[in-house]
Formats: structure tokens, C-alpha cells, sequence
């Protein structure tokens, strides 16, 4: 693996880790897509760090339960907003 790749890797993952952001939150920030993200912290990080890895996968996973909460505010927060 290449030393930039390992690099992204392990920013990306610090990051979600200080933030407990998404996955599509760290595709922003970082300029790269969500299935390059994904890709880093599922199938390159354990290459990498295991124990990293395994609690970047936790953040992932609480992320994943939530995910229909944030969906159903924002869609309520569309509909207030056009309401006004």
C-alpha cells in the first residue's frame, strides 16, 4: 500500500474518531468519495491497525442504527421550513 494512501487512512480515521462523523461527513471534509472512506476504514485499516480499526467499526456501527433518526429529522425540518 502506498505511503499516502496509509497516511489518509489513518487521518480519516483519527477524524472520525475526535468527531464520531459519517461516513458522507468525512467524504466532505476530506475530498474524497464515501466509497473511498468506506473502503479505508473497513478493508484498509485493519491492514494498518487493528485495534484502530476495530473502534472505528463501532463508531460506524452506531452511525448505521441512528442513521433512519437523522433521516426522519431532516425530512421533518424540510417540511417545517417549507411550511414558513
Amino acid at each position: 500500500m502506498q505511503e499516502y494512501i496509509i497516511q489518509r487512512v489513518l487521518e480519516i480515521s483519527h477524524y472520525i474518531l475526535e468527531t464520531q462523523a459519517t461516513v458522507r461527513q468525512v467524504a466532505g471534509v476530506f475530498g474524497v468519495s464515501k466509497s473511498t472512506v468506506h473502503k479505508d476504514v473497513t478493508e484498509r485499516l485493519p491492514h494498518i491497525n487493528q485495534h484502530l480499526a476495530r473502534e472505528i467499526r463501532a463508531v460506524l456501527e452506531r452511525n448505521k442504527a441512528e442513521r433512519h433518526i437523522r433521516g426522519g429529522e431532516a425530512t421533518r425540518r424540510k417540511y417545517l421550513a417549507e411550511k414558513k
